[in-house]
């Protein structure tokens, strides 16, 4: 398998534009030892200005970290540490979270308040519930403002991950005039330049007394562009790599060292969103899911580590038991396409016709032209054509690739439910549902298995693997590691306090 024809056009003609480290500030290039840290974050400009708008991006989600946290945040190892709010107490037997905020200014230097933060926190949460109805705030009741520091989050029912919910980008208190940091951002040419809030001000008035190694300079481009500018001193950080990016880092001579896999567990599939009698057939929709070749994966995406799946779940969670591997995955491949080759005969017998091409939306990138062909070439061999389409357009099947938002079976069942526009089985809806108003902990887990194996045996969901995240991190970034949420923190890359 050669990568190499995707990347020299990219360093010639990036590398002819000039020197990446020209002009200092202007392009964003660093001291590696003392100086800013230079970070690029795989995406587009649009991410930094529409970060709401552009989730689940890259450079949304390290945008609105950055400059708009939340009550609560994950530190760079995925644990749960204090953000807007200083500190909290869960009372009640889970139903009442009580936040106290820390003392923090909106941009426009107006104290933030409680009322504040009630009022946005509450519109974002309903926001996020109509996309994951079941999820852990499904239960919240109210957000109340208790004290002008003081906010309490009501629930009907206990819930777990509700801090694991707070800390995702998406819950970001953010006002029209914009976040409380930790960070604030100016524009830089075509990158932003943060310096912490909280030290800000003084080191105005104190020119110089502010390190410059606290500061970022950000910028998002393609990856092709941020391996090189790593690979030439002009960047310390890049983040945000997935799969459709991961055959550039072959070629480009980058230190392997340099390249930290993050261990993440979330979706890496494809949804079935188109309509129409071929899609609604439950014997194409699994003749589909048996035709392709997972055991191919592993090498086109070579990480260590790295697993393909043919289920839903990639650990047990709350479930009782460990749900059940579809009753086709110990088939070879080759009878797997002999029994979809059958159902696509059926198919066409029954209606006198060819089916349908099948419209297919991946990302751009080299690694989503793989994934293409392999795609391409399983459903060939079952009687059935594709071709590719981009993301924003209609399509059949469509990627999904995200890391899970929370430890639950709850959040893998929300992301491929009929909210999402999933072609999906409504007696797995219904399932979920009565697990909501569920008696005791265990009655719920037995609810949301069956909601599980209804939703596999649908096939709405093709599963292919854990989502693939990488970045690359120079030497000096001593606070840096792997995370197993893919959130690297811009104020937690040294071991020293930032």
């Amino acid at each position: 398998m050669r990568f190499v024809p995707f990347f020299p056009r990219l360093v010639r003609s990036t590398l002819t534009a000039g020197l990446l480290c020209a002009g200092a500030l202007a392009t964003g290039c660093s001291d590696r030892s003392s100086g800013p840290v230079a970070v690029s974050v795989v995406g587009v400009r649009d991410d930094f200005a529409k970060p709401l708008e552009r989730l689940p991006d890259p450079g949304a989600k390290l945008i609105l970290e950055a400059t708009a946290q939340g009550l609560v945040a994950f530190d760079a190892g995925g644990e749960i540490l204090p953000a807007l709010a200083q500190r909290w107490i869960v009372q009640d037997d889970g139903r009442s979270y009580i936040f106290r905020l820390r003392r923090a200014f909106w941009p426009n230097g107006e104290r933030v308040t409680a009322g504040d933060v009630a009022r946005l926190l509450s519109a974002r949460i309903d926001s996020l519930r109509r996309l994951d109805p079941d999820g852990p705030l499904d239960a919240v009741d109210a957000v109340v403002p208790m004290t002008g520091e003081v906010v309490e989050i009501r629930l009907t029912a206990a819930r777990p991950f509700v801090l694991q919910m707070l800390a995702q980008p998406q819950m970001a208190i953010l006002s029209s005039a914009g976040g409380t940091g930790p960070y604030r951002s100016q524009k830089r040419g075509k990158a932003l330049y943060l310096k912490p809030v909280d030290k800000t001000e003084e080191a105005e008035e104190a020119a110089g007394a502010l390190p410059a190694w606290q500061n970022r300079i950000v910028r998002a481009e393609r990856a092709a562009l941020a391996i090189v500018r790593f690979r030439e001193g002009a960047a310390d950080l890049v983040l945000g790599g997935r799969y459709a990016d991961l055959p550039l880092l072959v070629p480009s001579g980058v230190d392997r060292d340099a390249v930290r896999v993050d261990p993440v567990q979330g979706l890496l599939g494809l949804a079935i969103t188109g309509k129409g009698a071929l899609l609604d057939d439950g014997d194409i929709r699994r003749a589909i899911n048996m035709s392709i070749d997972r055991s191919q994966l592993p090498a086109m995406f070579p990480l260590g580590g790295w697993a393909t799946s043919e289920q839903l779940l990639p650990a047990q969670f709350e479930l009782p038991a460990p749900a059940p591997a579809p009753e086709w995955s110990a088939l070879p491949i080759e009878e797997r396409r002999a029994r979809g080759r059958a159902a696509v005969g059926r198919w066409r017998a029954e209606r006198k016709e060819p089916p349908p091409p099948l419209r297919i939306a991946l990302p751009d990138g080299p690694g989503s032209t793989m994934l293409f062909a392999l795609v391409a070439q399983g459903l060939h061999a079952i009687g059935l054509s594709a071709h590719r389409v981009a993301v924003k357009q209609d399509a059949d099947l469509r990627l999904i690739d995200e890391v899970a938002a929370y430890d639950s079976a709850l959040w893998y069942l929300g992301r491929v439910g009929c909210a999402r526009g999933v072609h999906c089985s409504r007696e797995a809806g219904d399932m979920l549902q009565s697990a909501s108003l569920a008696a005791t902990a265990e009655e719920r887990a037995a609810r949301i298995a069956q909601a599980v194996a209804l939703t596999q045996a649908h096939d709405g969901y093709i599963p292919l693997g854990t989502p693939v995240r990488w970045a690359l991190a120079a030497r000096r970034l001593s606070g840096f590691m792997p995370s197993p949420r893919a959130r690297h923190p811009l104020n937690h890359l040294f071991r020293a306090t930032n």
